[in-house]
């Protein structure tokens, strides 16, 4: 199947602006695959659209990562994996309170 939309990555504020602009147009968030060359977000209906030209190994990914609420670790999300890619999960959540200071 096809992704939705297609942005060959070239700097982060217009891929920012791709995702925000085009996250709307799927379903709720389910997942994000990340491959070493090309980036997924994935929808509940398993549509999605792909950012080609950014991959795990790339640090501007982290901040794309943190946009649609992926759950992951960013010490260890640039080293390489033996499968095709990794997958994380979206809609991160935070307990209350967690930036108040006891």
């Amino acid at each position: 199947m096809p992704p939705l939309a297609t942005h060959a990555f070239t700097d982060l504020p217009t891929a920012d602006q791709f995702v925000r602009r085009t996250r709307w147009e799927l379903r709720e968030l389910w997942m994000v695959r990340v491959f070493a060359d090309r980036y997924h977000i994935i929808d509940v209906n398993k549509d999605y659209f792909e950012i080609t030209g950014l991959g795990y190994p790339d640090a501007d990914l982290v901040p794309l990562l943190w946009l649609v609420n992926a759950a992951f670790d960013p010490t260890t999300l640039h080293d390489p994996t033996a499968a095709g890619y990794k997958e994380f999960l979206t809609g991160r959540r935070f307990p209350w309170a967690h930036d108040r200071v006891m």
